[in-house]
């Protein structure tokens, strides 16, 4: 199916306020909200791996990256720390059931850089993060180790949409 329209999400810096119908962003140990969020893994797989996600692995526009389906876990929570390069990660709020083009427009966007620190919530949609300064992006991940047995996936040309995530390096603007 042609896509009818396209849907544009500017990236976002990553802040506590605004991931948080996403998830949480881990805090500093001496933070006195340290602890007050919870990772959950339903099926007691906790797993923990470094991962990586190429430049290769996505189609480029000349403002940004597609994103061509999203991803969730149901049973699980899942942590990525950016260790290498800036990237994008694109999410939807658990609730949404991505049915069609206006649940897509629920669907936001933000960006990564080194050391940044994220956890998503069950249930959130999420595509990426993917690098977009450079051929790869390296993850700490924390997940469930049957992610692949929890693992919806909803393509957006489904849904009749073409989803173009505007994100731009530190410094530069989002389109």
């Amino acid at each position: 199916m042609a896509p009818e329209r396209t849907i544009r999400v500017a990236a976002r810096p990553l802040r506590a306020p605004a991931w948080a119908p996403f998830g949480w962003l881990p805090v500093r140990d001496t933070d006195p909200e340290d602890g007050s969020s919870r990772l959950a893994f339903e099926w007691s797989d906790v797993h923990v791996n470094v991962i990586c996600h190429r430049s290769d692995e996505v189609q480029r526009t000349d403002d940004g990256l597609v994103c061509e389906m999203m991803f969730r876990h149901l049973t699980h929570t899942q942590a990525l720390l950016v260790l290498k390069s800036t990237a994008v990660i694109a999410v939807a709020p658990p609730a949404c059931p991505l049915r069609d083009a206006t649940d897509a427009e629920q669907i936001k966007a933000f960006i990564l850089e080194p050391h940044d620190a994220l956890v998503l919530h069950q249930g959130t949609w999420h595509w990426g993060p993917f690098p977009i300064d450079g051929p790869q992006v390296d993850l700490f991940n924390v997940q469930g180790l049957r992610y692949a047995e929890d693992n919806d996936c909803k393509r957006m040309e489904d849904l009749g949409v073409e989803v173009e995530i505007a994100g731009s390096p530190v410094g530069q603007t989002a389109s």
